[in-house]
């Protein structure tokens, strides 16, 4: 099974396995048992949380808890400045919160804090640390090309955005669908996604998921705001393809 084959959430998944030649596999008969497949990891899909705790209006703790009772499922951990043990405590807090939906915790940087699944940045290390989940930054069809073994990746930004202002220039739904299409692994659209609208966009341009930050962050309802994009990604996704 090929990483972009597997299943993000329940929601992502491919029509046959390739074999050795790169030929789908057909699936056997209904009754017949076909050849046993070790799953990859689940990835991140649907709306997914980086913490920024500069811009979270309430304590992050807060913010991320509120951010699940509104559908969120995924939330990468930044916060890169602290120091280690104040970092493992964090992440220990984060996953107890996550822990009680089935939720994942997912470390910026190589070290997991206690966890198993880390987001990397495009600079390295190459190759990717092993862990159970590994994604990577990318922000072009280069950085694609240097992926190995990583299981996700972010395309940004994909629009101007408030937490990187002046980083860019931006992929727009256009550029992030030509990414999307040559990308070897499932992708994460990232950068200003705030609206359903532009959930839905990056929907239809092929993306599992929307990593979102300051939507979140500075959100006076973190609730509200992900439970909005959580409803317009899952819709998004149901009428994907239909006139």
């Amino acid at each position: 099974m090929t990483r972009s084959e597997r299943v993000l959430d329940g929601r992502w998944a491919g029509s046959g396995r390739p074999t050795a030649s790169g030929a789908a596999e057909v699936p056997p008969p209904v009754g017949q048992a076909g050849p046993t497949v070790s799953p990859g990891p689940a990835v991140p899909s649907g709306p997914v949380v980086l913490t920024d705790r500069w811009q979270a209006r309430r304590p992050l703790v807060e913010v991320v808890a509120a951010a699940v009772a509104g559908g969120v499922r995924w939330v990468v951990l930044r916060e890169k400045d602290l120091p280690r043990a104040e970092r493992v405590a964090l992440a220990a807090d984060l996953r107890a919160v996550l822990t009680e939906t089935g939720g994942t915790l997912i470390v910026a940087g190589p070290d997991p804090l206690g966890g198993d699944a880390v987001h990397l940045p495009a600079a390295g290390p190459y190759p990717p640390p092993r862990h159970t989940l590994v994604g990577r930054s990318c922000h072009d069809a280069a950085e694609l090309d240097r992926l190995t073994s990583e299981d996700y990746v972010t395309l940004s930004p994909v629009h101007p955005t408030r937490t990187k202002p002046g980083y860019g220039p931006p992929l727009g739904v256009a550029g992030l669908r030509r990414l999307v299409a040559v990308s070897p692994v499932p992708v994460l659209a990232l950068g200003g996604v705030e609206t359903a609208a532009q959930a839905r966009d990056c929907v239809a341009a092929g993306a599992a998921g929307v990593a979102v930050l300051g939507a979140i962050m500075r959100a006076p309802d973190p609730a509200h705001t992900a439970a909005t994009l959580t409803h317009a990604f899952d819709r998004a996704l149901t009428t994907k393809g239909q006139p």
